[in-house]
């Protein structure tokens, strides 16, 4: 469980923050005073801080530096009743991972506080190799397994060994479920810089304004709404790792500062002209094919070889099949712990559906399917009833073809099914689900002609190629292969 430690001078709030953010699943510990804070952080290790500017005893720029030189890791919220205070900003400029005006919206702190969880956990808990959890049991309930035992998956705990020690850029690349973010943080927990701070980001999640600003932060005034200086990842990050997720999908412009930064550590916050300074290592991930986004001048050539210096591809699942029953032996373990089951195996019959599936999801569309099956299943064995409705084929697959009508029925059961099981997003799940049988077929038809697909299908060429990536890119290829064009 995570703890939570909440430095605060005020015992009616220290009372209600508490009150309000503990749970079953998060801890909340409270101190008075800057003393007891720092004390907590060395007894207790917690995995977030809220710290107060103006504490008794100390100032909260003295106590976050000594926080940090506990623990350079450890996210730090700022919060402050004062607007203009110094403190906080000189805080925000070592590295605080959040800075919040008294009263603090709840929900705002709220969101502060997992997001600070999220990235204390990803540079926390290890991302053990499946050979080291088997040497020591115990970690296994504190680790997140990086689980193969295929060719292809050597070849990638090979590449982690080999760049992990050097302070160069890294380019991950696979498709959609691989675990890019798994071999990212595997890559940082093995580097020389495993003991600084570590922050993610998710390139396609924000509008191209807010992109900007939350890398390189902003000057108050910068824009409508920026009522007070930002503090980017990329400063927070200094000294540390920085994990840049889906980077094919960040516009030109914010290409060009990012390039910058990756060439000699220098930039400006949004409405500034002063030049920044950091010191920075780059993982940069992404499921899209760069090569082509260069070609059809989507993605900067330069920026593209400047995080090409070595490049990791994740196999997808289907191209290492042997790993399956490995990985359901983990998922089934990991889940009966977090579901209260005792499932011991699964039947041989069911075994070789998930052998038999394609998975267009990938690793994670596995484990998404273990653990529903476990939810549903009664009984120490896992059978083939137990399993979605796409494993078992009750929707065609990519590569079938259409050969009669879409039986209705059938459809209003899988609807149901998900129904009962409380599945969220089904709007988007059953969509995607159509895709897979929609866009192959059409895409067949003309050849793999993209423009006259999106004309067929009534939809943009952009749209078009996004779903095509979101199917998987190994298919995108074969479509390129077959066509001889580049479109």
């Amino acid at each position: 469980m995570p703890t939570l430690l909440i430095v605060d001078d005020e015992p009616n709030l220290l009372y209600s923050l508490k009150k309000g953010l503990e749970s079953d699943e998060l801890r909340v510990l409270t101190a008075e005073t800057a003393e007891q804070g720092i004390d907590a952080v060395r007894k207790h290790g917690p995995d977030a801080v809220i710290l107060d500017v103006r504490l008794p005893d100390m100032s909260g720029l003295d106590a976050f530096n000594q926080i940090r030189h506990i623990d350079a890791r450890l996210p730090v919220i700022i919060i402050t009743a004062f607007s203009t205070t110094e403190t906080a900003i000189e805080a925000m400029n070592r590295g605080a991972f959040e800075y919040l005006l008294k009263p603090v919206e709840f929900d705002t702190l709220y969101n502060a506080v997992e997001r600070s969880l999220e990235i204390s956990r990803m540079s926390r808990v290890p991302a053990m190799f499946e050979a080291d959890a088997e040497n020591d049991a115990a970690d296994d309930a504190v680790a997140d397994h990086v689980v193969g035992r295929s060719q292809a998956m050597q070849e990638v705990y090979k590449a982690i060994g080999q760049v992990a020690p050097q302070d160069v850029n890294v380019l991950i690349l696979g498709e959609s479920g691989t675990g890019k973010e798994m071999i990212a943080r595997a890559i940082y927990q093995h580097s020389r810089r495993s003991k600084g701070p570590f922050l993610a980001i998710n390139c396609a999640a924000l509008p191209e304004s807010l992109l900007e600003s939350e890398l390189f932060g902003h000057e108050r005034g910068s824009f409508t709404g920026a009522d007070r200086r930002r503090i980017g990842k990329f400063e927070q990050v200094d000294g540390g790792t920085i994990f840049l997720d889906e980077i094919g999908d960040m516009t030109p412009a914010t290409q060009s500062k990012v390039l910058r930064l990756l060439q000699d550590g220098t930039f400006e916050r949004v409405g500034s002209n002063e030049t920044m300074s950091v010191d920075v290592r780059a993982i940069a991930a992404t499921n899209r094919h760069l090569e082509t986004l260069v070609k059809e001048g989507e993605f900067r050539e330069d920026l593209f070889y400047r995080l090409h210096v070595f490049t990791i591809e994740l196999p997808a699942l289907r191209d290492r099949v042997d790993d399956i029953p490995i990985l359901v032996e983990h998922f089934i373990k990991l889940f009966n712990c977090e579901l209260g089951k005792d499932v011991r195996s699964i039947s041989p019959k069911a075994m070789q559906m998930l052998l038999q599936h394609d998975w267009p999801g990938n690793v994670r569309e596995l484990q998404s399917a273990i653990k529903h099956a476990l939810v549903r299943n009664v009984g120490e064995v896992l059978t083939v009833d137990s399993f979605p409705a796409s494993c078992r084929g009750l929707l065609h697959r990519p590569d079938e073809s259409i050969s009669s009508p879409l039986d209705v029925e059938e459809i209003r059961q899988h609807v149901r099914q998900l129904l009962g099981e409380n599945h969220p997003d089904i709007y988007h799940r059953l969509h995607n689900e159509i895709d897979r049988i929609l866009l192959p077929e059409v895409l067949d038809h003309v050849g793999g002609n993209q423009a006259q697909a999106s004309e067929i299908l009534g939809i943009a060429r952009s749209t078009l190629r996004t779903k095509i990536t979101d199917l998987g890119l190994a298919f995108e290829k074969r479509l390129k292969a077959e066509s001889g064009r580049d479109d």
